[in-house]
């Protein structure tokens, strides 16, 4: 399985969202809280294109965006083949 990172808030519902679909498939991620540490939110923004909200979701080190982006990929069903 790849590795999956997601940069999060404490507070942000959809950051709990998107945590709760990669838990119900059984994917062990990595959380980067970044919401005491500007260096890590501007890290975040470089990486993932200019977007500065979170969650910003990375799969083997490809950003497949937020929340919204990743429910729709495993509506899709192609979320499973991103993470194999």
């Amino acid at each position: 399985m790849k590795t999956v990172e997601i940069y999060t808030t404490p507070t942000c519902p959809y950051c709990q969202a998107a945590k709760r679909l990669l838990a119900k498939k059984g994917v062990a991620y990595s959380e980067i809280d970044v919401s005491r540490d500007p260096a890590l939110r501007a890290a975040m923004t470089e990486r993932a294109g200019g977007r500065r909200t979170v969650p910003q979701i990375f799969i083997g080190g490809t950003g497949v965006g937020g929340s919204d982006d990743i429910h729709l990929l495993d509506h899709q069903g192609k979320l499973d083949a991103m993470l194999a």
